[in-house]
């Protein structure tokens, strides 16, 4: 900076202007600067300007000291006019400070490159501590780093910088047992908006949600797919809306509003919908098994998809059936917080839904919930067996399109659905899935916990 200020104070600014200035050597001036930002030597090499005017030509004359070529263009070597300057005592030393006497400082581009892509890599700081906290969210950073997220969201690596540390604040939240996702941007940031749709945040923070529930970004093309996967990690749009149908589920040993209906309907062996609301109380739902009341060892938790099962459970085998929640769809926020605080007591997992790509969907994220949770979960007549024996009843209708899935826990059913095409509904079934609620039921190994507190309660 020192040596700049010596060099622009030797330059005898009213003569430059006047020989190296005028509007006829703009196109000179202008060649100069472009080689400057390019770091290519300022006095090396010619310029050269097709179809010249005669005040150009005059201008060149003036500033060399003699006559141009008669040529149908224009060509001076710029060594020349560093020459000219120097031993004019107009700028000593020489073209490139000149230049830049009359322009200003001329930033040389691969310096100004570089340094952003310097700038842009301590913005992403922020997340890298994150991820030494956070070793699953490596392979999403190191994608979205590649990808530029953070660049095409933040203006300049200072908002950028901003933008990394609010989504480090989110993510440090997730997966949460259950919050509604105004709370959780208040919390995280002290906006309750921070997190609605169309927010840089909230691009960032589902870039990486789609990361940690192995969701595409198709997957959250749709409001609906986004409710989805924000509910995978445990955020719902607020806690009304985020409801789970269950029959006979095990109360809590606490007495509360919550063990109150979940023993009265148990009793009549009624469905009863239950709010994120109404589970706010639960134990909280990521703490660890040493710490939660394990009082559900042996009991299991029969997940269905669609409420016509839960319905008819309720009708044909009322207070005697077994525990059973119904997902309808994707599991809310609701149903992965009971479904959590379930296994975190003990018990165990069996998964039915329809023989399509999103019940599969549906199905493989159930069974990664209990793997997360250090729990078991099984097929409940959910393989290619079932599918086929379903298949060569007649039953199904026609598949419609969708990415398929995979189905890790029983990999022949992906193909099979493929090859066969045809859906089969929970509904279609329903008759060997309540036979098979009845024979669980009649199991003294299954005795319903819900129903024998209710019945020792008076």
């Amino acid at each position: 900076m020192a040596d700049d200020r010596v060099e622009s104070a030797t330059v005898d600014t009213a003569r430059l202007h006047r020989l190296f200035g005028a509007p006829e050597l703009e196109w000179l001036v202008k060649r100069v600067e472009e080689r400057i930002a390019g770091g290519i030597p300022a006095a090396e090499g010619s310029a050269t300007l097709a179809a010249p005017t005669p005040e150009q030509r005059r201008a060149i004359e003036r500033l060399l000291g003699r006559p141009p070529g008669r040529g149908r263009s224009l060509t001076v070597r710029l060594s020349d006019v560093d020459s000219v300057l120097k031993d004019s005592g107009i700028c000593p030393s020489g073209l490139a400070v000149a230049v830049q006497a009359l322009r200003g400082p001329i930033p040389v581009r691969r310096d100004v490159e570089s340094a952003a892509q310097t700038a842009w890599e301590s913005a992403h700081e922020p997340l890298d501590r994150l991820v030494d906290a956070r070793p699953e969210l490596a392979a999403w950073l190191n994608r979205a780093r590649a990808a530029g997220l953070l660049k095409r969201q933040a203006t300049d690596p200072s908002t950028g910088t901003e933008l990394a540390r609010r989504t480090a604040q989110v993510l440090a939240l997730l997966p949460h047992p259950g919050i509604v996702r105004p709370i959780l941007a208040a919390r995280a940031v002290g906006d309750a908006h921070a997190l609605d749709d169309g927010r840089p945040l909230t691009a960032l923070v589902m870039s990486a949600v789609r990361s940690l529930a192995g969701l595409a970004v198709a997957d959250t093309a749709d409001a609906e797919g986004r409710r989805h996967a924000w509910a995978t990690v445990g955020v719902a749009t607020d806690d009304l809306s985020s409801r789970v149908l269950v029959l006979n589920i095990p109360p809590p040993a606490e007495e509360g509003f919550l063990t109150r209906i979940l023993t009265l309907a148990a009793t009549a062996g009624e469905p009863l919908v239950l709010s994120l609301r109404h589970l706010a109380h639960l134990t909280d739902a990521t703490s660890t098994a040493s710490t939660s009341t394990h009082d559900l060892p042996g009991t299991v938790i029969n997940v269905c998809e669609n409420p016509a099962v839960v319905s008819a459970a309720a009708t044909e085998l009322g207070p005697a059936c077994p525990p059973l929640i119904c997902l309808e769809g994707s599991p809310s926020v609701a149903a992965t917080r009971i479904l959590r605080w379930l296994m975190r007591r003990g018990a165990s997992l069996r998964y039915h839904g329809d023989f399509d790509w999103g019940g599969t969907r549906i199905a493989a994220g159930i069974f990664a919930l209990a793997a997360r949770t250090e729990a078991t979960a099984t097929p409940w007549r959910y393989d290619h067996a079932a599918y086929l024996a379903a298949v060569a009843q007649g039953l199904g209708t026609p598949l419609q399109f969708a990415e398929p899935r995979d189905t890790p826990w029983d990999p022949e059913l992906r193909h099979h659905i493929a090859t066969q095409a045809l859906r089969v509904e929970e509904e279609h079934v329903i008759e060997t899935l309540l036979s098979d609620l009845a024979d669980q039921s009649a199991t003294p190994s299954a005795k319903h916990i819900g129903v024998a507190r209710a019945n020792t309660s008076d």
